[in-house]
């Protein structure tokens, strides 16, 4: 990737969101024209703890990494990604839901990955160039380029197990879908969705994409009337652990390349209530309906990059 003049940043900042969107034209957004890098670090506020977790560095060879990789394919990256970010960003949920640092992460630091990752190849219909969504530099943590990752790899993860949010990222339905809904925030429910989407690509099913989103549509349907915490209990993350892996972001080596890193140590799903929600899950899979679409709509046409 062009870094541009990024090399001169070496540690992560806070952009306010009110200051960060004023920069979004529709230049910027059709990778036109370039970023105010001097007025956006001006604007941008320091994080005041002096930790190794807040390098620019490690966070900008996985991107490059993940360009390399996926080049060819951009949706592809996700996956790859999600779990590396995760483990590279160590933080507390608390850090990760204050949007001014995935502002400053996508408009400082890697406003080229946003631009490689969600701008569409060509032009519109129209003749006027393509343009990434706002919300994918300044958005809200489903939609946000780097935030939707985090918190995809955060919610889907199984303790130190990143396999689940790897499967979880891999289907653009799920991880555009799933981090939407409530109901994920309970691990049991996020864990038993990944079972049942595995399942269902294990199976070679017909309109997967479809099938996610009537899933997830399931899911939350009955989550307003099905208490899933009652239902599956989950034990409370360890918090003592996830503070002992965010310490040692001190002299933690970079996450590897060709296998998942190790998440924080901090508990896992029980496997009994998982295996209750997978079982009905799977039975809402069977169940829910499948949307109409109309003649010579596929699912490529119809899915969000």
């Amino acid at each position: 990737m062009n870094r541009s003049g990024t090399e001169a940043i070496e540690r992560l900042a806070l952009l306010p969101t009110a200051i960060a969107s004023k920069y979004l034209t529709s230049g910027i957004r059709a990778g036109q024209e370039r970023l105010p890098e001097v007025a956006i670090l001006r604007a941008s506020a320091s994080i005041e703890e002096r930790s190794a977790r807040w390098d620019v560095v490690p966070v900008r060879e996985i991107l490059t990494e993940a360009v390399q990789r996926f080049g060819a394919s951009r949706t592809g990256a996700d996956a790859w990604l999600a779990p590396r970010l995760h483990a590279t960003l160590r933080m507390t949920r608390g850090e990760a839901a204050r949007p001014e640092l995935w502002n400053f992460l996508a408009l400082a630091v890697a406003p080229d990955y946003v631009l490689w990752r969600h701008l569409g190849p060509g032009a519109r219909t129209d003749g006027e160039p393509g343009k990434v969504a706002s919300a994918r530099f300044v958005g809200p943590h489903y939609s946000q380029a780097f935030s939707r990752l985090w918190w995809a790899a955060e919610i889907f993860r199984d303790g130190a197990d990143y396999r689940p949010a790897e499967i979880a990222c891999g289907n653009q339905d799920m991880l555009n879908t799933a981090l939407r809904l409530d109901a994920v925030d309970h691990k049991p429910t996020a864990i038993a969705m990944t079972r049942v989407l595995l399942g269902l690509a294990q199976s070679g099913a017909s309109r997967l994409g479809d099938r996610v989103n009537a899933l997830c549509t399931a899911v939350n349907v009955a989550g307003s009337t099905l208490m899933y915490d009652v239902l599956a209990p989950h034990d409370l993350p360890d918090q003592d652990a996830l503070r002992q892996w965010i310490l040692e972001a001190e002299t933690a080596p970079s996450v590897p390349w060709d296998r998942l890193p190790d998440g924080p140590d901090d508990g896992t799903a029980r496997p009994s209530s998982v295996e209750r929600l997978t079982q009905m899950f799977e039975r809402f899979s069977s169940e829910a309906p499948l949307r109409q679409r109309k003649q010579g709509v596929n699912e490529a046409d119809d899915s969000d990059a």
